[in-house]
């Protein structure tokens, strides 16, 4: 039996997956009203998570060996287990995309920047919008508040309300 959005639990959570990816990577996306109602609450629900762990690492020292076989110790950072569970949690209410290769950047330059990223969806959340939103809710004594619907009129072809929700 269809629920909401005329879709089953299954489609309706894939597409809610689907569309919160790519509101976060793009900041701005074109759906119906209907849908980007029902986006609204979800993505505001994965912002707030990364926002309270977003800054919760824990250092570490890395032994590395370099080409003479001398052992070097560097400081480095990892993810506290807090903010781990979180990260998991949060990969699992969203699809992963990777970037694209610009046309007009070369391959080997393009490798050097993304090599050591895994999940750029993540990076991108808990390095870039989190931060942003931790800024914002600080400096105007506020929380939540991180997406905005506009709405567009009815689409050719079958009439539907359109809308654009964007981050803010």
């Amino acid at each position: 039996m269809p629920g909401k959005l005329g879709r089953t639990a299954e489609q309706r959570q894939a597409l809610l997956r689907n569309q919160a990816s790519e509101l976060l990577w793009y900041g701005k996306i074109t759906t119906t009203k209907a849908k980007a109602k029902e986006l609204k609450p979800y993505v505001e629900k994965i912002i707030t998570k990364a926002i309270k762990v977003y800054d919760d690492n824990i250092e570490i020292d890395v032994v590395k060996t370099d080409k003479k076989g001398k052992e070097i110790t560097e400081k480095g950072v990892k993810d506290s287990p807090k903010k781990l569970a979180v990260r998991r949690q949060l990969m699992a209410k969203l699809r992963d995309l990777q970037e694209v290769k610009p046309f007009s950047e070369k391959k080997s330059d393009f490798k050097a920047r993304t090599g050591d990223i895994q999940h750029p969806l993540m990076e991108k959340l808990f390095n870039e919008i989190a931060p942003k939103y931790a800024k914002r809710n600080e400096d105007e004594n506020c929380a939540g508040g991180y997406t905005r619907i506009y709405l567009l009129g009815q689409r050719r072809g079958d009439g539907a309300e359109e809308a654009i929700i964007e981050l803010i």
